[in-house]
């Protein structure tokens, strides 16, 4: 068996280490108010619950490196394949502009990140979806990134976990998005032929061509409460066929009744639900 490569590479930003991108997920006012429930919060009780509101259990959106810091072990989630950068392929107009503000704005190469850690001493390859960048969209970097992490999840016969939250193909790059659907599933079918365990983890939203792809392609598909999932939005299903459509229609509860997910996890929870599978599917702790 092929040895891992755990502690080999630079260790990668943090939230509250000095050394990540500021999170502008939460901004810094009084009397921040819920989504859901309309309650005046304060910023510091929502962080301190993981973003969650302490009232209704809405979940805030995380950022990549706040989901690395609850859902895996400290100090143990180790980035690969950073230098891949989108470029202006198609000489889309204003499409450089976008990816520039992107990088800006997150201080991420790309929507997606991937890399080695552990949860609970297991190891796995672990790959995470910024909304704030481009809203998670797939382009042919975010697919190639994708297929890389469940390559080399096959390579060191590892468990892998996906996180998504995307609004779909990445428009600015025409059919060379649409083919990476079809790429991350080619490449999948073969980590499924080799026996290993895949965990897709979808949160607020996961719609278009990431949720027809990659994200519904797991062994074991968990959703955030209250998470959007579908390839065409509500409103858009609406206006074709003319429906007045269920209140909860496309949202995680509504898709676990119908038999699209296998669970629904709150966020505080998530690590613990990790560790158990990991444990259950015969995962080896590191060390």
């Amino acid at each position: 068996m092929l040895k891992s490569t755990f502690g080999k590479q630079k260790l990668i930003p943090i939230p509250g280490s000095g050394r990540g991108p500021v999170d502008k997920t939460l901004p810094d006012e009084p009397g921040l108010k819920c989504p859901s429930c309309s309650r005046r919060l304060k910023e510091k009780e929502v962080k301190e619950q993981h973003k969650l509101c302490p009232h209704c259990g809405y979940h805030f959106p995380l950022n990549v490196w706040e989901r690395v810091e609850i859902m895996t072990d400290p100090d143990s989630f180790r980035e690969f394949g950073a230098g891949l950068r989108s470029f202006n392929i198609l000489d889309f107009p204003g499409y450089d502009e976008k990816l520039a503000q992107a990088i800006d704005e997150t201080g991420l190469s790309e929507a997606f990140i991937t890399g080695e850690a552990t949860i609970g001493g297991y190891p796995c390859v672990l790959g995470i979806l910024d909304a704030r960048f481009m809203m998670g969209s797939m382009g042919s970097v975010v697919g190639e990134k994708v297929s890389r992490a469940v390559e080399r999840a096959m390579e060191f016969n590892l468990p892998l976990i996906i996180c998504t939250a995307s609004g779909g193909a990445r428009m600015q790059e025409g059919m060379l998005s649409l083919l990476q659907m079809a790429k991350t599933a080619a490449v999948l079918g073969r980590f499924h032929q080799a026996g290993l365990l895949y965990i897709s983890i979808i949160t607020n939203p996961t719609t278009g061509g990431v949720s027809a792809s990659f994200a519904s392609l797991a062994d074991i598909i968990l959703a955030e409460p209250g998470a959007l999932i579908g390839f065409a939005g509500p409103r858009v299903i609406k206006q074709t066929i003319s429906e007045t459509l269920p209140a909860d229609f496309q949202k995680a509860e509504f898709m676990l009744g119908h038999g699209m997910l296998d669970g629904i996890v709150e966020r505080g929870q998530l690590k613990k639900t990790l560790e158990l599978l990991l444990r259950l599917h015969g995962g080896v702790k590191h060390g």
